[in-house]
């Protein structure tokens, strides 16, 4: 049979409130390594695309000055 683990209740409110900012300031070191370590990303160069601003941020693409929706 297995031997019974008494576990103590956290009544303490200010224990539990450092144990959050504790693990709060870990999760905040370990998302700066991530990002710190993240390669930016470069998309490349469109060849032969639309002058402008991106036609189809409005959900149409206008040519010549004739939209069409799609």
């Amino acid at each position: 049979m297995a031997k019974a683990i008494k576990i103590k209740p956290m009544t303490d409110r200010s224990e539990i409130e450092r144990r959050i900012r504790e693990a709060g300031a870990r999760a905040r070191t370990e998302a700066d390594a991530r990002r710190a370590a993240e390669k930016p990303t470069t998309c490349p160069r469109e060849i032969n695309g639309p002058k402008g601003p991106e036609p189809t941020r409005y959900r149409d693409w206008e040519k010549k000055g004739i939209a069409s929706d799609f």
